[in-house]
This record gives C-alpha cells, sequence and structure tokens, in this order.
C-alpha cells in the first residue's frame, strides 16, 4: 500500500488502513467528521443556494455515519436537510455514527423510515449514504426499497463512497461520488457518475507500516466448511525441529492440516515433536535430485494450499540441487515460501516468470539476504523492491524492519520485541506466511499480515517470557493474536 495512491482499493484494504491510522492515534470520531464534511463541501457544488433543501438517504452503519455528519454541517451552513434513517436509532452500531446522529437529532427532521419516491422527486439533491465498502450480493429490505425510492424519484444523487448496489442492475445511479481516501475497487463506473476523491486524515504511515488492521486481510474459512487451508512443508535433513515449528506454526494460524515431507532420517524425529503433523518420509538423509520426482508426486496428490520449503535442509551442493529442480517443478503452480537453505535454490526470474500466477515468497533474514542478493545497500528499501521485480518475488527481508515488496508496493512492520531473534522464529513466520497465502489472501497483504502477526505474538511471548523466549512461545501466542485482531477488524468504531 502506497501513500496517496491512484490505485482503487478493496473493501479489506480500506478497512486495514482506517484500524491502522486508527492505531497511530487518529480517531474514528475524526475520520467521520472529516469525511462527513467532505461530502457536505461536495453536495453544496450541486445545490442551489441555502436554504436550499436536500435529502440524506442513511444506513446505521458507518456510511450512514458519513451522511449524518453532512447534515450537521449543511445544517450550519444555512441549508435545509431532511434524514431519512432506515432504522431505528438505537440500531446505529458504531459510537462515531451515533455521535454524529445526536448532533442533528432534535435539530432537524429525521424520518425513521424508508422514503417514498414522492418525498425524493421535489429535492434537488438526494445523499445515498446506505452502503460503503464491502458491499455485495443482492440489496435487502429495508435498503432495497430505499434504493428503488431514490431510483424512481429520478432526483440527482451524490453517493458517499460507493453508490448503494453499485455493481447491481437495480442499485443507486449516481450522479456524483464522493469517494474517500481512494476509489474503490467495487466501484462501477456506470453507476457513479462523476467521481471526486476526498482525504479524509488518513496518515501516510498507516499505508507504509503494518498495524493491527492487516487482520482485515484474514481469509474466514466458509461456515460450510469449516477450516480448509492444507500446508505441506520440506523441510529437515539435517536439522528437525525447523520444518516442525514451521509446520506448527501453520496449524496454529488456521491451517487445517500441515504436512512435513522429510528425508527418513529427519521424519521420524519431526513426528516427534508432535502429534498434530502428518510427517512423510521421502528419501533417505538428507534430500537428493533423485528424491524429486517422489516429492512432486507426493505434492500433486492431493495438491496442497500452499507449500513452505527449505526449513532445515541443509547446504549440501546435491540438496540445492533438489530444491532448485523441485522449485522449477512447483512455482507458479501453488503458492510457495522459500525459505532457509532452499534459498540459494531460487531460480533467475526468467524461469519463474515462465510459469503460473501463484505467488513465490522468499522470507531470508539480513545475512542470508546480503549474501543471497547483493550485499548490504545503503537504501534497503529500494533494494528489497528492486530484487522483488526482478526475480517476480515476494520478498519478505526480515530485519529491523521486516520489509515487504513485490516490486510495485513496499511495507515495512516495525512490530518486534527484541528477544524475537532466538533461532526458529523465522521457520515460524515461513508457516504462518504459508498458511495465509493457502487461504487466498494476495501477496503483499499476505506479507504484512504475517509480519505483523508473528511480532504480535512475538510481543506477547516477550511479556510472559522476556529474553527467555523460544520459538514455541511464539507458536503459542498466535492463536490470542488472531482472536484479537479479528475482534477489533470486526469492532464497530
Amino acid at each position: 500500500m502506497d501513500a496517496a495512491t491512484s490505485r482503487p482499493l478493496g473493501a479489506a484494504e480500506a478497512r486495514a488502513i482506517e484500524l491502522n491510522a486508527v492505531a497511530l492515534g487518529v480517531s474514528l470520531d475524526a475520520l467521520m467528521e472529516n469525511a462527513g464534511r467532505a461530502v457536505a463541501e461536495e453536495a453544496t457544488k450541486h445545490l442551489p443556494p441555502p436554504p436550499a433543501r436536500v435529502a440524506i438517504v442513511a444506513s446505521t452503519g458507518n456510511n450512514g455515519g458519513d451522511g449524518t455528519c453532512a447534515a450537521h454541517y449543511l445544517h450550519q451552513w444555512g441549508y435545509s436537510p431532511q434524514v431519512w434513517l432506515l432504522r431505528p436509532p438505537l440500531e446505529i452500531r458504531s459510537r462515531s455514527a451515533r455521535r454524529c446522529f445526536e448532533r442533528i437529532e432534535h435539530r432537524l427532521p429525521v424520518h425513521v423510515a424508508v422514503p417514498r419516491a414522492d418525498e425524493l422527486a421535489s429535492m434537488p439533491l438526494v445523499i445515498d449514504a446506505l452502503l460503503g465498502t464491502g458491499q455485495g450480493g443482492p440489496l435487502r429490505s429495508p435498503v432495497r426499497e430505499a434504493v428503488d425510492a431514490i431510483r424512481q424519484s429520478g432526483a440527482p444523487v451524490l453517493a458517499v463512497d460507493l453508490p448503494t448496489g453499485t455493481m447491481l442492475a437495480d442499485g443507486v445511479r449516481a450522479s456524483w461520488t464522493v469517494t474517500l481516501t481512494a476509489v474503490k475497487e467495487e466501484m462501477d463506473p456506470a453507476s457513479a457518475g462523476e467521481v471526486v476523491v476526498r482525504e479524509i486524515g488518513i496518515p501516510a504511515e498507516a499505508w507504509e507500516r503494518t498495524g493491527p488492521g492487516e487482520f482485515a486481510f484474514f481469509r474466514h474459512p466458509e461456515p460450510s466448511r469449516g477450516r480448509a487451508t492444507r500446508v505441506v512443508v520440506v523441510g529437515g535433513g539435517p536439522y528437525a525441529g525447523a520444518p516442525a515449528l514451521a509446520a506448527l506454526a501453520a496449524l496454529r494460524a488456521g491451517a487445517e492440516r500441515a504436512t512435513v515431507l522429510a528425508p527418513g532420517g529427519a521424519s521420524d524425529q519431526v513426528q516427534g515433536f508432535s502429534p498434530n503433523l502428518v510427517v512423510r518420509s521421502i528419501g533417505r538423509d538428507r534430500f537428493l535430485p533423485s528424491d524429486v520426482g517422489s516429492l512432486v508426486a507426493a505434492l500433486r496428490s492431493p495438491p496442497p494450499s500452499s507449500v513452505a520449503l527449505g526449513m532445515g535442509t541443509g547446504s549440501d551442493p546435491a540438496t540445492l540441487e533438489a530444491m532448485r529442480q523441485l522449485l522449477r517443478e512447483l512455482a507458479g503452480t501453488v503458492p510457495l515460501v522459500v525459505d532457509a537453505d532452499a534459498l540459494a535454490a531460487l531460480p533467475l526470474a526468467a524461469e519463474l516468470s515462465a510459469h503460473g500466477t501463484a505467488p513465490v515468497a522468499a522470507t531470508p533474514n539480513a545475512g542470508e539476504f546480503a549474501r543471497l542478493f547483493g550485499g548490504d545497500a545503503p537504501d534497503r528499501a529500494s533494494t528489497v523492491r528492486r530484487i522483488a521485480g526482478e526475480r517476480h518475488l515476494l520478498l519478505v527481508a526480515k530485519g529491523q524492519p521486516d520489509l515487504v515488496s513485490d516490486g510495485r508496493s513496499l511495507a515495512e512492520n516495525h512490530h518486534h520485541h527484541p528477544a524475537m531473534t532466538v533461532g526458529g522464529v523465522g521457520d515460524v513466520l515461513a508457516g504462518v506466511l504459508a498458511t495465509v497465502l493457502g487461504s487466498g489472501v494476495d501477496a503483499v497483504p499476505a506479507g504484512r499480515l504475517a509480519t505483523y502477526w508473528v511480532g504480535e505474538a512475538g510481543v506477547l511471548a516477550a511479556a510472559r517470557r522476556s529474553y527467555g523466549m523460544l520459538a514455541t512461545d511464539v507458536i503459542d501466542e498466535l492463536p490470542a493474536v488472531l482472536s484479537a485482531g479479528l475482534a477489533k477488524v470486526h469492532r464497530p468504531g
């Protein structure tokens, strides 16, 4: 996410930015106040002089809060707004939206009802403040009836953020749309009319740095299926702990199953870490090129949601060649997280770009980044962005801060505790990132979510263990961090 972007934002990204702004000290009250004033200012451009009438048709959500805030400012400036609130005021969901409503409740005509088309027909302007970002599917009552009234009235419409039912044939057709912060992905140009983007006080850091808003990107399992992400970890050989840590982290991050493919000499050790892991033995003491066929067959029946590879495999030249061949087979067919020893086996950009569209993520620590990608550059961020673009990678360069880039955008994760430099935490990050990518989250949002999530788990673990924390302590905190993060995302403002 880049500040002041002209790139459209999806609903999850817009919510993430808003929550990150709040975490940086910008209140939801201030954001809604700025949004309401921006809507009011745009409305005055399409109204006759005061005391011209204007209708605001509002929901009980935050889009409705923007609308009632706009009504307050229009009243202050001498206009004659009337508000139609579709549900009782007690159902207003957020504190910020309730505050905006209470300012106008006894000062303006407020109708707790669906407007009739004839009530709106004589209005020089109707403000559509019903549904904002995240709307989808058919319109439901009473929003559907309100939209029908707006359409039948024939009055000019100014939509707040998005026209209600923007992608639907029976949605609002706005003459103008004032969209907040950036254009939204859901917006249909055919229904939006003339679009104006207005800033509402989101600081640049909310785009550029990770924060609690990253949990807006978390993909909830389908209620009918439950947990469905299946992660395979290809690792082990000289070391058995690393692949076990990655697989256990994947389970704690919400994977349905974490399978470890390990050489015969390490598989029993990996299994001994936890009965929750599914372990398959392939080859003997370490992976060899002759094992690649068996690895590919194991990864194709059935195919996993994502694959993490390289943890604990060692740096023997024959093993590196096996990892190189495996990467060539898998790149583009399934989301990949390449970590630790397998980083040296990354193919060149031309080889990766010849395959499909599934992301390939590389997660080097500072030493691996310097060794594999050209040493210590004075401008680390520019170097990460350049290399990610050249190699067609999601590059998650661990350090202070973590840098996440796909070559187009770049984000920083500063959320850590110094005690997290203990061995194994990088394997935890690989397992979490594999799970997030496997659930269908796009590359950069997945990198942002995974780095913040593991960082917050480390902060909680440090509060309990201080500098005695272990990588397993970080794993144990992952579910609590997820629960708290989702609560913030879905909590009304």
